[in-house]
């Protein structure tokens, strides 16, 4: 009985769900593809130094970097707007409790993403490591004290608070696929930024 009652309520769930319409495909694929460039871009600049011979010194080939990455961004909220626009409204999200969990998820989120961004700097944010622009230590004040992840974290809150304020289900499934897809890509982020820093160090001591 629990069971065909979740199946039927899954069924009505989907009801506020066009998986066919054109800008809730484009927002999945810009998700995928955003996280996927900038992991494969960042990675063939640590092995062959492409962008900081293309743009002359490190920083100003992360510069560049940044400013793509940015600008994907921008490009995938975009779409993940008009997405929720074109897709029906579902009522049960209309309610008063709802709207506060939107901005009180709007508030956190955006704390955590510029907070740590304040801490981190451009370089720190968009992937400086892969450019041989190291940080001198661990990043442990907030949020990093709070969460790992926070910058990840909280811009998965902001589309779930877009989601809400929308009164969008598809919202919700879409703030979903970001989650997930940005869980595989801290898998390859973090083990590669582990072997940079650990890389560097095994050169520091033997340059000793």
């Amino acid at each position: 009985m629990i069971v065909e009652h979740a199946i039927d309520y899954i069924d009505y769930l989907m009801n506020y769900v066009d998986f066919t319409e054109t800008y809730f495909l484009l927002t999945i694929a810009c998700v995928v593809f955003n996280p996927t460039w900038w992991n494969i871009t960042a990675r063939m600049e640590y092995k062959t130094k492409f962008m900081t011979k293309m743009c002359g010194s490190k920083e100003k080939g992360c510069y560049l970097l940044a400013f793509l990455i940015f600008s994907l961004g921008i490009l995938r909220d975009w779409l993940f707007s008009e997405a929720l626009i074109r897709q029906p409204i579902f009522q049960e999200f209309d309610r008063f409790e709802v709207e506060i969990l939107s901005y009180v998820l709007y508030g956190f989120g955006g704390i955590l993403v510029l907070g740590a961004y304040l801490k981190l700097g451009i370089t720190g944010t968009y992937l400086g490591d892969y450019f041989g622009i190291l940080m001198k230590e661990r990043v442990t004040g907030f949020p990093f004290n709070v969460m790992n992840n926070p910058m990840y974290n909280g811009s998965v809150m902001l589309f779930v608070a877009h989601a809400l304020s929308f009164k969008s289900f598809a919202g919700l499934v879409l703030s979903f696929v970001v989650y997930v897809v940005y869980k595989f890509a801290l898998i390859f982020e973090e083990s590669f930024t582990n072997y940079i820093y650990s890389n560097a160090a095994a050169k520091k001591n033997k340059s000793k």
